[in-house]
């Protein structure tokens, strides 16, 4: 009898972590940081963002989409807006 009693509790514990939405992937900011600084911890830029990508999501991007994150960010704005 217990052991249905604790099969019971763990699939209720399961369905309610299933239940729940998965969170959102934070995209690190490096706008006004410079490569090689102390502020980037005398990382490049791609090196850096890659870092604070995955100490906030536990996820390693590759090169390539750190780049491409970096070069988003660091664009000059457009005149006008």
């Amino acid at each position: 009898m217990n052991k249905y009693l604790l099969l019971a509790i763990l699939a209720g514990i399961g369905a309610i972590g299933l239940a729940t939405p998965a969170s959102a992937q934070v995209i690190p900011s490096v706008r006004g940081v410079s490569s090689f600084s102390a502020q980037a911890n005398f990382m490049s830029l791609s090196g850096y963002m890659r870092w604070q990508y995955f100490t906030e999501n536990k996820v390693w991007i590759s090169r390539a989409e750190a780049a491409a994150l970096v070069s988003s960010q660091t664009r000059t704005a457009r005149p006008g807006a």
